[in-house]
């Protein structure tokens, strides 16, 4: 009887040491997301400021050719 008493203490201390490295796995795991989603939020809003600028920037050469430069032949021709 001292034996299976023993055999389930261990078996306890074994889930419990399991289940404490998964908590500690889990909480490693939300804290990277967290991390990767601040980041994704300012990749994106750096990707936005980008295209602002570049809509800027072509509306400007627009208006001030007064041509889109892609539809002009290189010097070469």
């Amino acid at each position: 009887m001292s034996t299976d008493v023993d055999t389930l203490k261990e078996q306890m201390m074994d889930l419990q040491s399991q289940l404490a490295f998964q908590e500690y796995a889990v909480k490693s795991l939300d804290e990277a997301l967290a991390l990767q989603q601040q980041e994704i939020l300012l990749l994106r809003r750096q990707l936005e400021l980008l295209r602002q600028q570049q809509l800027e920037q072509s509306t400007q050469n627009e208006e001030s050719n007064g041509s889109n430069p892609v539809d002009e032949k290189p010097p070469h021709y």
